[in-house]
């Protein structure tokens, strides 16, 4: 604690991942060179977590390659990094923290950064060993060593960690069921139409999908699950199972707090709290978002990469705002997917294709009216930024131009 001086300038960031290290290097970019600490409840220094999910999971990348920065980047710009700490509350009366430990730390600017956790399945035997979840490093290990050749796995969830980890482990030679509640996986976030493809590339590679599932319990013994059964009375057999049914956005701290929370910490554009001088960011914001006009909180890399600039100029008293479209991708087998812009289920009225759907290799627009609402490239790329001024500039489009992939994106915007 060598750093925390006097609340006079102490910047406090509570969090240990990615948008809490990026925060860090915002500040000190920025011009904060008051004292600067980082409190993450992890004994790991920030880290991305997508490749916990792809190139990690895989085994094609090494673990020095998650961390955000290299060990001594928080030595070299004097960031303060106190990890494997819990902090038990936040006082924005009097603008400290406290510690589990006890240890109070004032703060001129505080930005919570607590990110999300895996929503616990709740039935019995979710408790048993070999249930398994991804959200941190050592999940993602636990993960790896389970993906077998010959390794019975199911997998309760067909959302993007679900897809991604049922990739993983048909890859490495395991024999892979997707429980899926809906009646095709993704179909909530990009609809029965764009959903089509991954449920077909999926099934391409040998994974087992179970539609309109519902799981009535995991079995075991011996504190191991060996199956799960489900409400129609079928059992599948399990060596591991894998469980992907969402998030939920830590709140403790704040709702304690008594700042505003409705699906995460509600703040405005600049990611302002309802509390003077705290600021959220991450998966845990629900954000104002000028575009669309209403709060957003957006679970994806691109949210804790980007929005932290913009809390670090807030919280060094400029008037910043977070306007940058939703964005996220996915890597599944030999299928690489990038997808721009924000569409509500049920808020678009078609979607357009361009290029070769079941080659894979196309571009989808999700419409309403004449207007691009978000784009979607797969195995195409070095489009994004035409498809994000798509999305931005508001413009009617002609669908059958949309489609044709000999008429140049850029040639279509106003």
């Amino acid at each position: 604690m060598r750093n925390i001086v006097s609340p006079g300038n102490n910047f406090v960031i509570v969090g240990g991942g990615l948008a809490a290290a990026r925060a860090a290097e915002a500040l000190r970019e920025n011009g904060h060179d008051g004292p600067l600490l980082v409190i993450g409840d992890e004994r790991e220094r920030p880290y991305v977590r997508p490749p916990l999910s792809k190139g990690y999971l895989l085994g094609k990348e090494n673990r020095e390659s998650v961390f955000v920065h290299p060990a001594q980047w928080y030595a070299e710009h004097d960031v303060e990094l106190l990890l494997g700490k819990h902090v038990r509350s936040v006082d924005p009366h009097t603008g400290e923290i406290e510690l589990d430990s006890g240890w109070r730390v004032p703060y001129a600017r505080l930005l919570l950064a607590t990110g999300s956790s895996p929503r616990p399945l709740a039935v019995p035997g979710a408790d048993l060993d070999n249930v398994l979840y991804l959200r941190r490093v050592a999940d993602s290990e636990r993960l790896r060593a389970a993906f077998t050749e010959g390794a019975r796995v199911v997998v309760i969830g067909g959302g993007w960690i679900g897809l991604e980890t049922a990739a993983a482990a048909r890859t490495a030679g395991a024999d892979v069921t997707v429980l899926e509640h809906a009646e095709l996986p993704l179909q909530k976030v990009l609809g029965r139409e764009a959903a089509r493809v991954f449920a077909r590339l999926h099934e391409e590679h040998g994974v087992k999908l179970r539609p309109r599932a519902e799981v009535e319990r995991i079995t075991g013994s011996g504190g191991r699950a060996d199956g799960v059964l489900l409400a129609d009375g079928t059992r599948l057999a399990a060596d591991a199972v894998v469980v992907g049914v969402g998030v939920t956005p830590n709140v403790r701290l704040a709702r304690e707090a008594g700042l505003e929370v409705r699906n995460g910490i509600v703040t405005d554009e600049g990611l302002r709290t309802s509390a003077p001088g705290v600021f959220a960011a991450g998966d845990v914001a629900n954000a104002l978002h000028p575009r669309f006009g209403r709060h957003l909180r957006v679970e994806h890399w691109a949210n804790a990469l980007h929005q932290p600039h913009t809390a670090a100029l807030g919280m060094l008293g400029e008037n910043a705002l977070y306007d940058r479209l939703p964005y996220f991708y996915t890597d599944q087998y030999d299928l690489g997917m990038e997808y721009t812009g924000y569409v509500e289920p049920g808020a678009y009225d078609r979607v357009v294709f361009r290029g070769d759907v079941e080659g894979r290799r196309f571009l989808a627009f999700w419409m309403s009216g004449g207007r691009v609402l978000a784009g979607m490239n797969v195995n195409v790329w070095d489009v994004v930024d035409s498809v994000r001024a798509l999305v931005e500039s508001g413009a009617e489009f002609d669908d059958a131009a949309l489609a044709d992939p000999d008429v140049p994106l850029g040639s279509l915007l106003p």
